[in-house]
């Protein structure tokens, strides 16, 4: 049952005022009262037998018309469990409680309410700057499974491990702790949006993006608001609004320019260079693309500062290639071939790009021989990582395939 049989029975107030609600408490139709209950709050026998105090078989035959109440504390046990306002209990023959049961029931309310908060309060002030850093690591951990596995297999784990962090936040008292939090809720948060972009969620990854960038502006870090940012703009590819993501990009690369990484702003490039490529602008594109090139650091990935981006030379090939092959750019298979001898063989979902990216260059280039071992696999891998998004590229080149095999 996970508790519903001990919840409380609300019903909307208007349905009270209703005529055929009257007509109910006039001729004392339990039976009816009892279905207004399950239509209006979804309430089981089981929920009626504990709010009522009456036994479920008893409930059950009430419902069915087998049996009838005539005992005035029965009725009394039912206006209580159903909660039935004054003016009602008035109509069902009863005393109305007056303002003297009506305060005691709002105190007993408030202090119920107050307990509650005051635990939450509790449970939230154990957190700490040690605690938050445990909880970062087990965002860094789930990043890694989502790199390997795709959102599936760690689904769970995701929706658990946001829902303990926002509860933390949510509850936090203590500035700098909550900054703290804010700042790991936004990483998950972003971590999300992305696995719901993959898996063709797009209102789901939004409603993500939207909660992460409230908490990396609470937390006043301009990098993680600038990634999350960045990465809200997919969502706009992804329901065929590409100009819109250039705009959105831009705007976020210009508004924190002074404020972030040189290995953000060529993140921020790169993915401007694949919106641009995706509406068809092949100069914005290719400037783009340059840009990210001369902002990539020489230092190695990955940086500690910035656990969220999988970026060095040969995932900027990658990115490269996925941009350059819509516009069948000759190099396209070299930057591909050597962005895939580059990868360290962690990031599936990313093969599965890389892969389709080189076998849709590789088809344009008249060799399908040459692109069916790099489909199959990419098909394989996006089967295993359960990514809708590469699944649809893998059935549109295999259409292309077959059509050129044949």
């Amino acid at each position: 049952m996970n508790g519903e049989g001990f919840s409380p029975i609300v019903i909307p107030g208007n349905v009270w005022d209703q005529e055929s609600t009257a007509t109910i408490l006039r001729n004392r139709d339990i039976a009816g009262l009892f279905k207004l209950a399950t239509k209006y709050t979804g309430a089981s026998q089981v929920r009626l037998s504990v709010a009522t105090g009456i036994p479920q078989g008893r409930i059950s035959q009430i419902s069915r018309g087998q049996r009838q109440v005539s005992d005035l504390v029965v009725f009394e046990r039912i206006a209580n469990g159903l909660g039935l306002p004054d003016h009602a209990r008035v109509l069902l023959g009863l005393a109305p409680l007056g303002p003297a049961a009506s305060a005691r029931a709002d105190d007993d309310e408030h202090q119920e309410q107050a307990d509650d908060l005051a635990a939450r309060l509790d449970a939230a002030s154990v957190i700490d700057s040690t605690m938050v850093m445990i909880l970062s690591t087990d965002t860094n951990n789930l990043r890694m499974l989502d790199r390997r596995m795709g959102a599936g297999p760690i689904a769970d784990k995701m929706r658990a491990h946001i829902a303990q962090i926002n509860r933390a936040h949510h509850h936090a008292v203590r500035p700098g702790v909550r900054a703290e939090l804010a700042e790991v809720l936004a990483e998950a948060s972003s971590l999300a949006g992305w696995q719901a972009i993959d898996t063709g969620a797009v209102n789901d990854a939004w409603d993500h993006y939207e909660r992460a960038k409230s908490a990396a502006q609470e937390a006043e870090r301009p990098a993680v608001l600038a990634h999350v940012s960045g990465e809200q703009a997919y969502t706009l590819i992804e329901i065929g609004r590409p100009a819109e993501a250039v705009e959105l990009i831009r705007y976020v690369h210009q508004t924190h320019r002074g404020q972030i990484p040189a290995l953000l702003r060529a993140w921020l490039s790169a993915a401007e260079a694949e919106a641009a490529s995706v509406l068809g602008d092949e100069v914005t594109c290719r400037n783009a693309l340059d840009q990210a090139a001369r902002l990539l650091p020489e230092d190695d990935w990955p940086d500690p500062e910035l656990p969220y981006l999988a970026l060095n030379r040969h995932h900027l090939a990658r990115w490269r290639g996925n941009c350059l092959v819509r516009f069948a750019d000759p190099d396209t298979v070299e930057d591909l071939r050597g962005a895939l001898a580059g990868m360290d063989g962690t990031f599936n979902r990313a093969e599965a790009g890389v892969r389709c990216d080189l076998g849709h260059a590789l088809l344009a280039g008249g060799d399908p021989d040459a692109a069916l071992p790099h489909i199959q696999r990419a098909q394989q891998l996006a089967t295993m990582t359960g990514s809708r998004r590469q699944r649809r590229r893998v059935d549109e080149l295999a259409r292309l395939l077959n059509r050129s095999l044949n």
